[in-house]
């Protein structure tokens, strides 16, 4: 008689299975409904293929179209697979690489045998993939040997898959997966059951463009093609429509438009603003600095250039060095012969934070408890030495400039501060419309401290949290494993934006390594030293991505109190211009940013032309408004102009221009 396995259910049943049974048998067992909707499953907690045999007694869950996020995975997963077959049938002599799945589709990295691929390569491919899809091939997975399977690739001509066959680590054997009998790859899977679980109208290859081997500038350059990939094509149509709208709000085109800033290569990395961009950022600084003198913070300024021996002392000298930009502290004499710098010459950096120059004004004088909590903020200019494929616009940058702050506090002042902290963000936030999760990121593997001192610290983040009330499913609360910083945990707000993106921006970490490591100390109640808790934290994250962020969430139209211009009064024809003067001055008088475009135009030309600069208000004027003394409000957005009294549109254009009460 055949062995029998107990294969528990997540319903609590039990299925009794003999031996050499899978999961897919288990899901036909139940049902034929079941059977055709099962996509793969968890044995004891581990995603496998539904074909892969039980090896005793196990907990199973399978997985279907419901479980949306595995689902996806494995479908990109296995798209990336169906771009190489179908490269690889289109194009004889194409070595292939990597193909992993990521955020929103999948990528594949090929050795072409004769050119690189470009973006009219992609319409042929996508028609070879749907053939693959549709002709349902079985994807099934055998264990080999390495020695077979470098053997194999190297007789193929696939020296990358050779080399990194012979580079994986360990020495067990190897998985590959078949496409039916006449393609494979190396692949630790799982995938699904065939070609067919795929919707060969819920994918589309969206560009082409080079990628070095193993990501190395040293190695052979290589063809990339990217696709995003779906569950079926109402989610890609979805897809494709988000892609749409984002690229109407890209903050680099509007930021052209509007002529907020700009970017160029003689300083790649950091911005140029403009002077109507930086009234953004000048409203945003008294935004922020009106939010911390309410919340009893001190601002400072500390350098930009420290020694490198406080950097060492900090950690981050060991952790982030290779992020930090680096200079000696004693310039050389270009005309002396001899290297430009010597093998004992003293080093600084470039600051890449501020918190190790807060830690040192905090260590200026004897601190008593009674000083606790001290907060000190900083509008702080850092520079991280970035790669140059991650730069992005506003969004990742070299130079850039947090609202960042430190609070130096007792252990019995943690939860109240972090609560405090919660609060102020929260209503920031929702001054700018932002909804928002809250994330919990937790230790990482490599880490400063005890596990005491984690777990104390990381329960003081969760219970601030709870007392502030965001720790619920209408704030996104999830706790993030591995994902907090080497010297601390922390708490991340997650922005969602008008179409839906969410964006990292906001962060408090609870840190007692830092001032162990500085020496930071208070005198306590006691008359001994204690050392104070720092508590790392900002909202915007930094003024150029949040501006960004703002930039494409309002789609350039910015709320009225940070419109660089809040106002234009265009005049239809030459004899308002005295009048366009008279209503200009009213509305500077009443605090409106606003300006008069008097040009020889056609006023349609002026509203579009404005309209495309997302001024919030026009005020259009002839020879009847200049007589009755009045003005024709167009206000972006609106079907309609509405007129109205000059001293009742100064006075409603006022109140729209006024900032969010922080008091």
């Amino acid at each position: 008689m055949s062995e029998m396995f107990k294969i528990s259910l997540p319903d609590g049943s039990v299925r009794d299975m003999p031996a050499g049974s899978t999961p897919a048998d288990v899901a036909a067992a139940i049902g034929p409904g079941l059977a055709k909707a099962a996509l793969a499953a968890r044995v004891d907690g581990e995603l496998v293929d539904l074909s892969r045999p039980f090896t005793g007694d196990a907990q199973l869950a399978l997985v279907t179209g419901r479980d949306e996020a595995e689902a996806l995975d494995l479908a990109r997963h296995d798209f990336a697979h169906v771009l190489a077959e179908a490269v690889q049938q289109l194009f004889p002599g194409t070595q292939i690489t990597f193909g992993p799945s990521t955020d929103d589709g999948f990528y594949y990295d090929f050795a072409p045998a004769d050119r690189p691929f470009t973006e009219e390569d992609l319409p042929a491919i996508e028609e070879a993939m749907r053939a693959i899809i549709k002709a349902d091939k079985p994807l099934r997975r055998e264990v080999w040997s390495r020695e077979q399977l470098i053997s194999r690739w190297k007789q193929q001509g696939e020296t990358f898959k050779a080399e990194w066959a012979a580079e994986l680590p360990g020495n067990e054997d190897l998985t590959v997966y078949w496409s039916g009998d006449d393609w494979l790859d190396m692949c630790r899977g799982p995938h699904l059951p065939s070609t067919g679980k795929l919707d060969p109208a819920a994918f589309k290859l969206t560009r082409v463009s080079g990628a070095y081997w193993r990501g190395d500038q040293n190695n052979a350059m290589l063809s990339r093609i990217y696709g995003t990939g779906w569950l079926n094509k109402k989610q890609l149509n979805e897809h494709l429509t988000r892609l749409e709208e984002a690229a109407k709000r890209d903050h680099r085109k509007l930021g052209g438009e509007m002529d907020l800033f700009h970017l160029q290569h003689e300083a790649h990395g950091s911005v140029f603003w403009h002077p109507k961009g930086y009234l953004i950022w000048r409203e945003l600084e008294a935004y922020m600095r009106r939010a911390i003198d309410a919340g009893g913070y001190k601002e400072v300024k500390t350098p930009q250039v420290m020694d490198a021996r406080q950097w060492e002392q900090s950690g981050h000298w060991g952790k982030y060095r290779e992020n930090m930009f680096v200079i000696p502290d004693e310039v050389p004499n270009v005309e002396d012969e001899g290297p430009l710098v010597s093998d004992d010459a003293q080093w600084m950096a470039l600051k890449p934070m501020n918190c190790p120059a807060h830690v040192l004004i905090f260590r200026q004088g004897i601190k008593s408890y009674r000083d606790l909590p001290l907060r000190i903020y900083e509008n702080g200019c850092c520079h991280r030495n970035e790669p140059h494929g991650a730069l992005h616009g506003l969004m990742r940058v070299r130079q850039f400039t947090q609202d960042d702050a430190h609070i130096f506090c007792r252990e019995d002042q943690i939860v109240a501060e972090v609560q405090a902290f919660c609060e102020l963000a929260d209503r920031i936030y929702k001054d700018f419309g932002f909804t928002y999760s809250i994330k919990l990121a937790l230790r990482p593997e490599k880490r400063f401290g005890s596990e005491a001192m984690w777990d104390q610290a990381e329960a003081e983040l969760r219970d601030a949290v709870i007392r502030a009330g965001l720790a619920t499913e209408a704030y996104g609360w999830e706790e993030l494993p591995g994902e907090g910083a080497f010297y601390a945990p922390k708490l991340e707000w997650h922005l969602t934006d008008a179409i839906g993106r969410t964006w990292q921006v906001g962060t408090i970490q609870s840190d007692r390594v830092l001032p162990e490591r500085l020496d930071a100390s208070y005198i306590g109640e006691d008359g001994e030293k204690h050392r104070p808790v720092m508590l790392h934290r900002a909202i915007f994250g930094s003024y150029e991505r949040f501006i960004g962020i703002l930039i494409e969430h309002f789609a350039g139209k910015l709320p009225v109190w940070l419109a660089p211009v809040q106002a234009v009064v265009a005049t239809i024809v030459s004899d308002a211009d005295g009048y366009a003067a008279d209503v200009l001055a009213k509305l500077k008088a009443a605090g409106v940013r606003a300006e008069t475009d008097l040009r020889n135009e056609k006023i349609n030309y002026k509203v579009r032309e404005h309209s495309l600069k997302k001024v919030p208000h026009l005020l259009v004027v002839g020879k009847r408004e200049a007589e009755e003394g009045t003005v024709a409000v167009r206000t972006l957005g609106a079907e309609h102009q509405k007129v109205m009294p000059l001293d009742e549109a100064v006075a409603m254009l006022k109140a729209a221009a006024m900032a969010p009460d922080l008091a």
